[in-house]
Formats: C-alpha cells, sequence, structure tokens
C-alpha cells in the first residue's frame, strides 16, 4: 500500500487493528486535520489508551502502520490481548 490514504480508509484501518476491542476516533472543531483515537474495552468503558495522529501520520501508510504497531504492542505490555492483525497491503 504505497498510495497516500484517505481518512476514511485509515480509520478502516485502525479500527481493525485494535480488535476486539473498541476504537473511537474523532477530529476537534478547530479546523486541524488530527484525529484522536481512544481504545476503549468490550463494555466501552474503560479507556485502555488514546493517541493523537496528524494527516502526515494517519495519511502514510507506513508511518500509520508503525504508530499502530507500537499502540498495540503497549497494550499488550499492560495484558490486553488483542486479535491478530497485520497492516493491509
Amino acid at each position: 500500500m504505497d498510495a497516500q490514504l484517505r481518512c476514511n480508509e485509515a480509520l478502516l484501518i485502525v479500527d481493525r487493528a485494535f480488535q476486539p476491542f473498541h476504537c473511537v476516533a474523532w477530529s476537534p472543531q478547530n479546523g486541524s486535520d488530527e484525529l484522536t483515537l481512544t481504545v476503549l474495552d468490550h463494555t466501552s468503558t474503560r479507556l485502555l489508551g488514546r493517541t493523537k495522529l496528524s494527516s502526515s501520520t494517519y495519511s502514510n501508510p507506513e508511518l500509520l502502520a508503525k504508530v499502530l504497531t507500537e499502540s498495540r504492542e503497549e497494550l499488550s505490555r499492560k495484558g490486553f490481548n488483542l486479535a491478530p492483525w497485520s497492516m493491509p497491503a
């Protein structure tokens, strides 16, 4: 996947990266092109992790894969079991 990702494509990838947990993404209304990602438990009541992504990160497949891999590793270190995942080709 060498082409730039659109926001919707990146959101689909992000959602799959954190299964079986819930990932909620939103963009602030301040006009920035930044996305905030929040990973919640199965019941959507416990915050497991949060990160912010600039458009230059979420639109670049290599950078997005790196950030998602690091976030998954951090959750694994905290004892959360994620479903297997790899960046789509």
